[in-house]
């Protein structure tokens, strides 16, 4: 019965325990999953879909705006499975905090070389069981918690910068393709013009010089119309990097511009500082680590309190059972553990300075895009002006055009002018949002989302197919 005692409880210990399984990586299969990835994949559906966003039985989706692009950067993107991966680190250091000690046991037996014709043998079995004291494990415990809460928040500074990059390239994109369409009607106009001016020299009417003049310009909107072309195949290949995707996975894909369209006011400074200092993911983080150092201190503290060993025994000696019970403890005679509490002194007040600095780094971030957006609404706003105004000039141009008080070149020209200030306009426009953009990210956060308590939600979790 013994034996089977013991074969039994070596074979829980067995079972207990954990097993390595290979997960062998390849450079191969890892490339090729990348180049595989496209935005009609249906996992990628099930993702958005389990997310509050309907895809209205169409997919493929008929057009990609910011929120479902943001969707799949972080379905995607590798950064976000490093941050998990981080998270689920310091979510397992949780369980090694929370570990008791293990009992040892010894056994120990014992030969008499002058036994005298007695059994020269003595068994003994020991065991030790370690008592840890002055509330270790819990400050063990609460040290971990924070720092896990530091990963997690991790997480979603990560989940903002992804979005931030998706935001930028979107709209690096948007402007591209505003200054195509743009470009593309001053160059119509400008082509006009010049055969208007070509006919003129040719009866007598011009100048050679005022001819050359507009083909030059019209050169130069050419230029300008194929550097825009390439800004918006270079603003294609950085989404899909921001994506996560290969640049073919963006082919034929229509984009939805409509985040651009809102600009929200600039009255009040403060609550995009409270926002900031409040609820920044990397503010939040920062007080973490203070209060896991915190936690590491009072562990260091406790640490002064040695723990207790019990050591209960048995012996069989000649025939005889002989019961023991030790209890040890360290002495702390030499030291009184100094060294440690100095240092997780030194690591609070550095916890607490750097606290500071990143929340006055943050004020700084918040001040300087909140001076930069309000100056970018105001240029926006005279630009708003300076189109109404061309807008009516235009439309009185027409009028004296349609009644033959204006030759056709004065309504080229009035055109051009037109066509000029709506690309001064668009310019203001995609600054303005550029500024916007700047201001989110000094408080890692929506503008629309302003006075919203709570820490930032983390982005959902991408589950495996």
């Amino acid at each position: 019965m013994r034996s089977v005692a013991i074969s039994v409880a070596g074979l829980c210990f067995l079972a207990g325990c954990a097993h390595f399984e290979a997960k062998p990586l390849s450079p191969e299969p890892t490339a090729a999953q990348f180049e595989a990835r496209t935005l009609d994949d249906p996992g990628l559906r099930r993702y958005i879909e389990g997310n509050g966003f309907s895809t209205a039985k169409e997919w493929p989706r008929p057009s990609w705006d910011l929120p479902a692009l943001t969707l799949a950067a972080f379905y995607y993107h590798p950064d976000m499975e490093v941050a998990r991966a981080k998270l689920a680190g310091a979510e397992a250091a949780i369980l090694t905090a929370g570990a008791r000690p293990n009992p040892t046991a010894a056994f120990s037996p014992t030969t008499n070389a002058d036994a005298g014709g007695l059994s020269p043998w003595t068994l003994g079995f020991t065991l030790d069981a370690p008592i840890e004291t002055a509330g270790k494990r819990g400050y063990r415990i609460a040290q971990a918690r924070y720092l896990a809460n530091s990963a997690r928040l991790n997480v979603a500074a990560t989940a903002w910068l992804i979005r931030s990059r998706v935001r930028r390239s979107l709209l690096e994109l948007y402007a591209a393709n505003l200054n195509q369409q743009l470009l593309t009607q001053q160059q119509a106009v400008q082509t006009q013009t010049v055969e208007v001016l070509e006919d003129r020299w040719k009866a007598g009417q011009s100048s050679l010089f005022e001819v050359q003049f507009v083909r030059v310009a019209a050169a130069q909107t050419t230029l300008q119309l194929r550097d825009a072309q390439k800004q918006s195949d270079q603003a294609r290949v950085r989404l899909a990097d921001a994506i996560g995707a290969p640049v073919d996975a963006l082919t034929d894909i229509v984009f939805s511009f409509s985040t651009f369209d809102r600009l929200p006011a600039s009255e009040d400074a403060g609550a995009f500082r409270r926002e900031a200092l409040l609820n920044r993911p990397d503010v939040l983080g920062a007080l973490a680590d203070y209060d896991a150092s915190q936690s590491a201190l009072q562990l260091e503290i406790a640490k002064q309190y040695p723990d207790l060993h019990l050591g209960p025994g048995h012996a069989w000696d000649q025939g005889a059972n002989k019961y023991s019970l030790g209890v040890s403890l360290m002495l702390p005679v030499f030291n009184q553990n100094q060294g440690p509490i100095a240092e997780a002194e030194a690591h609070r007040r550095q916890a607490g300075a750097a606290l500071a600095a990143l929340q006055a780094r943050v004020l700084g971030e918040v001040d300087a895009a909140f001076a930069g957006y309000r100056d970018a609404l105001r240029k926006r706003n005279t630009t708003d002006s300076l189109w109404a105004d061309q807008q009516q000039r235009m439309q009185s141009m027409q009028e004296l055009f349609d009644a033959g008080a204006a030759d056709r070149l004065e309504w080229l020209q009035t055109q051009r002018e037109l066509h000029a200030g709506e690309l001064t306009q668009s310019t203001a426009l995609v600054e303005a949002q550029q500024a916007l953009g700047l201001l989110e990210d000094a408080m890692q956060r929506p503008s629309d989302t302003i006075g919203r308590s709570g820490s930032p939600p983390l982005p959902p979790e991408r589950k495996p197919d």
